[in-house]
């Protein structure tokens, strides 16, 4: 039997090796398994404190913000937001390697695809002080969290549904085709619900009618949704592609 100094096999060998499409699949799975995990335990332990409101009028449904300021729900929703929140920053970077390949030689595309990368970070970052920062607990930080969260989210989808508009114009590519419909559809799906969420908001405030807290709330889960579908069309952008992690070569090590 022939032997190897030790590593020289193993030492260039992936660490870690995954398909692009299996990380969309999960990384969409653990809020969407959460946000359904803390509503459900919220509506059959908690029906009372997580609908209740200042107007004190019948509702059926939590907020999102309601749903994860209690316990346990709480935890669930902060452990799969801490695991989800890593490979959305990973795939942030592969978007803007993608823009940068795809736009080399258009100084416009180039900018727009900086400014949607830092949004995509602004909006995980708005995720992550809403999820660890309670409406119970500090209200106003939450509050901001949401709002960077909504507010990063739109632009973001208007910028990729921009860039996507010139891949589109110039590729023969059916999935690149059926990935910038499916974007630019959720987009005015989420501007659209994300308008009636407001209106219901408002109306629950200054008329406080039964039930109305309640459209808002099932607006709020359609909000939420729409943003993970967006997301998930990294399915089809990435489909023949792998994520890797290995040992860099031993000429490039320090």
């Amino acid at each position: 039997m022939q032997q190897v100094p030790y590593g020289s096999v193993d030492r260039d060998k992936p660490l870690f090796r995954v398909p692009f499409t299996r990380l969309a699949v999960i990384t969409v799975c653990l809020p969407l398994l959460g946000l359904i995990a803390c509503v459900v335990l919220a509506l059959l332990y908690h029906y009372n404190d997580s609908t209740y409101t200042h107007c004190q009028v019948a509702n059926y449904l939590p907020s999102i913000s309601a749903a994860i300021s209690l316990t346990p729900e709480r935890y669930i929703w902060r452990f799969s937001i801490g695991l989800h929140s890593a490979p959305r920053f990973l795939v942030a970077a592969a978007y803007f390697s993608f823009y940068r390949g795809r736009f080399s030689r258009r100084l416009k595309e180039q900018l727009l695809s900086v400014l949607t990368f830092l949004l995509a970070l602004s909006e995980n970052v708005g995720l992550l002080l809403l999820t660890y920062v309670s409406s119970t607990e500090t209200y106003s930080v939450h509050k901001s969290g949401f709002i960077v969260f909504i507010g990063s989210s739109l632009l973001h989808m208007l910028c990729t549904c921009k860039l996507w508009s010139v891949i589109a114009k110039n590729s023969l590519s059916a999935e690149e085709m059926r990935s910038h419909r499916l974007k630019r559809r959720l987009f005015l799906f989420n501007c659209c619900i994300c308008l009636l969420a407001v209106y219901f908001y408002r109306r629950h405030n200054k008329y406080c009618e039964a039930g109305i807290y309640s459209l808002f709330a099932g607006c709020e889960y359609l909000v939420v949704l729409s943003n993970m579908a967006f997301h998930m069309t990294a399915y089809w952008d990435f489909g023949g592609k792998e994520v890797m992690v290995a040992t860099p070569p031993e000429g490039k090590r320090f």
